[in-house]
């Protein structure tokens, strides 16, 4: 496997507390891994981290393409909240299409190539009637969907999803997973969710952060694994092709 991050010996400090202590951790080319753990336990601090907008207090990230060290890669972020004002009139399509200014030939408009591509991603996800609307104009579950395509239109070696699924609607849910597998094929994918029985079935490796990281290759993962590594109550596993809820009893 050809390796795209590698993180060593990282700690991250919040008002002077650990968040995260001594992580470590590979990120693989083609990879789709689920970080899970308690709220608070460092996982958005993580994901921060590996896009340079925190720094660690000791340790050091390392990227690489084709086998080399780089100074960074090219990264498509989608954030737990978003960030964007409803009240800015911008359109769906301006929005998409701003996560390529930076391929724009300067002074010109987008290559007929890059107009398609735009298209091609407002159709998958179902957002065509909407293109040329205001997105003040759009419920949450389909200003994420706008977010996403921004996300991977330049092409990202990596995405990182945070909680993809607080804005997914219901309508769209089943399709916006199927459409992550196809993502996968060509982008590596970190997805940081609570939700575990949803999780499982799509990813290949799974990384329990809470202060400390216990990573975990592959994505059938015990009961006995989930309470030691998470060290608190089991909410949701995986159960077959379906999640299912199981609450486990709290001695505290």
């Amino acid at each position: 496997m050809e390796k795209l991050i590698e993180i060593k010996n990282v700690t991250a400090l919040y008002d002077a507390r650990p968040v995260l202590d001594c992580v470590s951790l590979s990120v693989w080319k083609y990879d789709f891994l689920g970080i899970i753990g308690p709220n608070g336990g460092g996982k958005t601090t993580l994901l921060k981290v590996i896009l340079g907008l925190m720094k660690p207090v000791s340790g050091e990230i390392s990227f690489f393409e084709d086998g080399k060290c780089v100074p960074s890669l090219k990264i498509g972020y989608l954030p737990q909240v978003n960030p964007i004002d409803k009240r800015f009139p911008i359109s769906v399509y301006e929005v998409i299409s701003s996560g390529l200014i930076r391929e724009k030939p300067r002074f010109r408009e987008f290559t007929a190539s890059q107009k398609d591509h735009i298209n091609e991603l407002i159709a998958k996800m179902g957002l065509e009637q909407f293109a040329g609307r205001a997105i003040g104009e759009l419920s949450g579950g389909q200003l994420q969907r706008v977010l996403l395509a921004r996300a991977i239109v330049s092409h990202p070696q990596l995405l990182i999803l945070d909680e993809p699924n607080t804005y997914v609607d219901k309508r769209f849910e089943s399709q916006f997973y199927e459409l992550l597998g196809e993502i996968n094929k060509d982008t590596s994918i970190i997805l940081v969710s609570h939700d575990v029985g949803t999780l499982l079935p799509m990813v290949k490796n799974v990384a329990c952060v809470n202060e400390t990281l216990h990573y975990h290759p592959g994505a059938d993962l015990s009961d006995e694994w989930l309470s030691k590594t998470c060290v608190c109550p089991i909410e949701i596993v995986g159960h077959g092709d379906l999640p299912h809820r199981v609450l486990k009893k709290h001695e505290y």
